[in-house]
């Protein structure tokens, strides 16, 4: 029987050899060519612009990062940024005039959300999971986050888990010209981004004293602080500072501590004032610290607000009873001051300040120390004018002290009550004054009896 090397249309093999060793080795060479040139033609040929695209094997690629500087400080409340950047690629593009485009490519990661977690960081992340919206290849999207580090967060590198919620199109089929039925892929990812936690100088007021701390006076503050960071700080200077409107306000406000060791205490004494006007009660008072950090850098520890404890203002009252003087007269009178404020009064003072129709060559009396509660008589030469109306009249007083730091202070004016009554008659004068009155009963005697004298002369 005879095999044909031949084939015609609806013939089969009767061989169980392939097509192409059928085929003479030079009709099978010219099939190659043409096969190439066809291949060639199509690959450089133009694409219409009714021709449609699909791509395949592709998805999106997601990594995370800070922007900016990820190093956190204690006791900070900061806005973090996370950038989510897509690398993915499609690694398949197919076009022909029979495609249908899609409407998604497969590298795009749709309805991103991303959310940040603190791990075992001691962090407290105060902010929800943020919606980016489709992140394509070649893109990133920012989601920031408001995060808190504790004051007293220890120091070190944390990994913070960032987690990305997505889906992507992982598959379309196009059903004859018109139709496409896409399959989407969710997804969770968890990446991780580091955060540093600086090391850094925090204070601890472990006590406050005071010392002549009055409202209107100058005194002392005496501080113990302790550094309770993990940051040893070097050449440290202690500072304290007015708080907003207290009326707590430093006179010496800084104080060389030198090295200040984590862990490690000092102490300082501050020169302060009183406004006139604050009220016996507890004030704000600012403390902080500057050091020199490892790196060299001059940097401020936060700012600690500690209670100063201020006494009521030093005030006097003139608890006599009201002198009196005649129109015309001059006389001594006396006045009673007492220490009615918180704290004692050094070296005071009591002056009058003498208004018509008084006068006086003698308006200060000194009193010396007066303690809070204390009281001391001063004495004052006054001359009342004749003229004067009979009637009450307040003369208004002071008292100049020292306080606890020898600064001098003037007291809030009191007044010293004076009556005028009328001035006396000769008669009167001289027997309202029981020395006058002896004296004119000896001149009369006197005169009676020379008068006798002469007269037994006489006869």
């Amino acid at each position: 029987m005879t095999t044909k090397n031949s084939l015609t249309a609806g013939s089969t093999r009767t061989t169980g050899k392939p097509l192409y060793q059928d085929i003479g080795s030079h009709n099978f060479v010219s099939l190659l060519l043409l096969a190439g040139i066809a291949v060639t033609f199509f690959a450089i040929a133009p694409v219409s612009a009714e021709d449609g695209t699909q791509y395949l094997a592709g998805s999106p690629i997601l990594s995370a990062a800070i922007s900016g500087n990820n190093e956190l400080m204690p006791g900070k409340e900061v806005q973090l940024g996370i950038v989510i950047q897509n690398t993915g690629t499609n690694q398949f593009k197919f076009v022909r005039s029979n495609i249908v485009n899609r409407d998604d490519l497969p590298n795009t990661a749709k309805f991103l959300t991303v959310s940040l977690g603190a791990g075992d960081s001691p962090l407290i992340v105060k902010s929800d999971p943020q919606l980016t919206g489709d992140l394509p290849a070649s893109s990133t999207a920012t989601a920031t986050f408001t995060v808190k580090v504790p004051t007293d967060a220890a120091a070190g590198t944390y990994q913070l888990p960032v987690s990305l919620q997505y889906t992507y199109l992982y598959n379309a089929d196009q059903y004859g010209f018109d139709t496409i039925e896409y399959r989407y892929k969710s997804m969770n990812e968890t990446l991780t981004i580091p955060v540093k936690i600086k090391s850094d100088v925090r204070l601890d007021v472990e006590s406050v004293q005071v010392s002549g701390l009055n409202a209107g006076t100058e005194g002392y503050v005496t501080l113990s602080v302790k550094n309770i960071g993990h940051e040893d700080g070097k050449k440290a200077i202690l500072c304290i500072a007015q708080n907003d409107g207290s009326p707590v306000i430093p006179t010496e406000g800084s104080a060389y501590i030198g090295d200040f060791p984590a862990g490690g205490t000092a102490s300082a004494i501050f020169r302060t004032s009183v406004d006139s006007g604050a009220e016996e009660q507890t004030y704000p008072l600012d403390v902080y610290v500057k050091y020199e950090n490892t790196d060299g850098d001059t940097v401020t520890s936060d700012i600690e607000a500690i209670g100063i404890p201020v006494g009521g203002k030093i005030k006097f009252a003139i608890i006599s009873e009201p002198q009196t003087i005649a129109a015309g007269q001059k006389k001594v009178i006396t006045a009673q001051f007492k220490n009615t404020g918180g704290a004692t009064a050094h070296q005071a003072v009591g002056r009058i300040s003498m208004v018509d129709p008084f006068s006086s060559n003698d308006d200060s009396a000194f009193l010396g120390d007066l303690a809070p509660g204390e009281t001391k008589e001063a004495s004052f030469l006054v001359t009342a004018d004749g003229a004067a109306t009979v009637k009450s009249y307040g003369i208004d007083a002071e008292v100049r002290y020292r306080d606890a730091l020898d600064n001098q202070v003037v007291s809030d004016p009191i007044k010293l009550n004076v009556e005028v009554v009328p001035a006396k008659s000769l008669v009167s004068s001289l027997t309202g004054n029981p020395v006058l009155l002896a004296l004119l009963v000896l001149i009369v005697i006197a005169a009676a009896g020379f008068y006798y004298y002469r007269r037994k002369k006489l006869q």
